[in-house]
Order: C-alpha cells, then sequence, then structure tokens
C-alpha cells in the first residue's frame, strides 16, 4: 500500500482530553492502547496516553480519529523518513 498523498492541511483537534481529530496524515507506524505513532505533512506525530482507539481512519483523505486519555501529544523530526507503514506491511 501506498502513503496517502493529499492536499488538505494538517491539523489538531483535541476536545477534553479525550477525542483528537487529525487530518494531514500521510503515513501510520505503529499503535497500541498506550501509543500512537504517525507520520504527517509536517513530520512524525506520537500520541501517548491510555485506552487509545482509533475510531475513523479515512486513508484517501489522511484523516484520523482517536478516543481514550489523552496525555501527550509531541512532534519529531520534520526531515525524517517514515519507515514501512503498518498498512504496507499488512498488505505485501
Amino acid at each position: 500500500m501506498q502513503e496517502v498523498t493529499n492536499s488538505a492541511p494538517h491539523t489538531l483537534i483535541l476536545e477534553n482530553r479525550k477525542t483528537l481529530n487529525i487530518s494531514g496524515i500521510t503515513d501510520i507506524d505503529r499503535f497500541d492502547e498506550k501509543e500512537i505513532v504517525l507520520y504527517t505533512k509536517t513530520g512524525e506525530l506520537t500520541i501517548t496516553g491510555r485506552e487509545l482507539h482509533i475510531n475513523n481512519i479515512s486513508i484517501e483523505n489522511g484523516n484520523l480519529s482517536v478516543e481514550g486519555d489523552i496525555w501527550g501529544i509531541q512532534y519529531g523530526d520534520k526531515d525524517q523518513q517514515s519507515p514501512a507503514s503498518v498498512f504496507r506491511r499488512l498488505f505485501k
């Protein structure tokens, strides 16, 4: 599977530290109930918390919705290249 290519801007909307809506996602690296690591147009993004669940994902539009106890949102290096994504590894 190829990386998402879209022209939507990258945005984050966090509501009450329980719901996070993200646009502009280009790739998802890994996820579990404590951490989600993904790539956006502006670089790597790590979401940490407890009982994290991906509710909605749109590969075509690069949108993602996460619910759970969100403790942290951290950007990594903008120039870092994404490794093979979860979706690419699953569908090889």
